[in-house]
């Protein structure tokens, strides 16, 4: 009889596998040892170069509270009197604009977004901004993280700024508010990107990579004369590289928690799922691009083509908001920014399957559809 899923050789398969896997010094330090010496020293020591744009957040019922007589809201006279109002993005809401022109250090743009503290948060955490700034009786508050540099620089140029402003008084009333709040460090920001990352250079170099050399090497060339199927080989590569992806993430996570403090805040269950989905994503992408190709330095150059734009632009180490706000709907489409993007807003957003909902079922159809894809047109010699 023709099984679909022969399973005694799926268990014998996989099993092959992960003794080929673990065998090798390589896996341990690059999937393990790697990602906890990168977190240990960017967290401890990371530090980012001044940019020459700098988004600060204005909590709404500043303006609200004010609306009866604007004149004694200093941080509203500010920005009506200094500033240029500009057309919100998507769901912004109202901006503001204010450039300080200097020749020998740059000019440094701030731009000012009106929303409401929750909101302010969710951005805090996504790396969107640094500094949110609110007004209580006449008195300047500036929430920040003290042990963000990019932060403090942020503060300490803003609050210059205020000061300086004729509708200010000559004594600085301000207040420094540090925060709290979970999920707002730099090193919380980190973490899951770094995890993203260690998924997709997991599934494309250990697996890519590997059936590359095995078709250079005749190895694959051998199972032809065996009964073992094409997919049952396939799919075997598949669950133990995320056994293996889980087990690093899950290392990963246990030092960050006691090193760092690193919490999961939202739903665990939607947290494996987004997980998995990414898996399948990158295994997918990683059998179809190993599919067809029997030299390593295609196959080098195939792997990096897909790998290095993902790691530049996805906001694994800094928030790709940075790029020009024409790109942005492109870059949250990347397989490596949906798998980011939903394992970051588990970590420090609280969310849970509503939430990743889209990303998961994304990353799925896209794993699905490379691995069909690739079995496909998948040859042994």
């Amino acid at each position: 009889m023709n099984k679909v899923i022969h399973q005694e050789q799926l268990f014998q398969l996989i099993l092959a596998h992960f003794k080929e896997t673990i065998r090798e010094p390589g896996v341990i330090f690059w999937g393990i040892i790697f990602p906890i010496l990168m977190s240990l020293g960017l967290g401890i020591a990371f530090t980012k170069k001044a940019d020459v744009v700098r988004n600060v957040a204005v909590i709404e019922h500043t303006f609200i509270i004010q609306a009866s007589n604007p004149s004694s809201s200093r941080i509203e006279t500010f920005l009506n009197n200094y500033s240029t109002k500009i057309e919100p993005i998507g769901d912004e809401g109202i901006c503001y604009r204010f450039t300080v022109k200097d020749e020998k250090l740059g000019n440094t743009t701030f731009f000012f977004r009106k929303t409401s503290w929750q909101k302010a948060m969710v951005l805090l955490k996504r790396g969107n901004l640094s500094v949110v700034i609110d007004e209580k009786n006449s008195q300047i508050e500036y929430h920040f993280d003290p042990l963000n540099p990019d932060a403090q620089l942020t503060y300490l140029k803003l609050s210059k700024i205020m000061e300086r402003s004729e509708v200010l008084p000559a004594e600085r009333n301000e207040n420094i508010e540090p925060l709290t709040v979970s999920g707002t460090r730099y090193i919380d920001f980190l973490i899951p990107g770094l995890i993203a990352m260690g998924i997709m250079m997991s599934c494309l170099w250990g697996m890519s990579y590997g059936i590359i050399e095995k078709r250079t090497k005749k190895l694959l060339r051998r199972m032809v004369a065996t009964p073992m199927k094409k997919s049952h080989f396939l799919i075997a590569l598949m669950v133990v590289r995320i056994i293996m992806n889980f087990i690093e993430s899950a290392l990963l996570f246990i030092f960050a928690y006691f090193v760092f403090d690193i919490t999961i805040q939202g739903n665990i269950p939607a947290l494996f799922a987004i997980f998995l989905a990414g898996n399948i994503a990158f295994a997918g992408i990683a059998i179809f691009i190993s599919s067809h190709t029997a030299n390593t330095e295609i196959g080098n150059g195939l792997i990096n083509a897909v790998v290095l734009p993902m790691m530049v632009l996805s906001g694994i180490f800094f928030s790709y908001h940075n790029f020009p706000d024409w790109s942005i709907p492109y870059i949250q489409k990347l397989p490596l920014t949906l798998l980011a993007d939903g394992i970051r807003s588990v970590f420090i957003e609280g969310a849970g399957y509503a939430e990743i909902s889209f990303a998961t079922f994304l990353l799925t159809a896209i794993g699905i559809l490379f691995f069909s894809s690739g079995l496909k047109i998948f040859k042994w010699h």
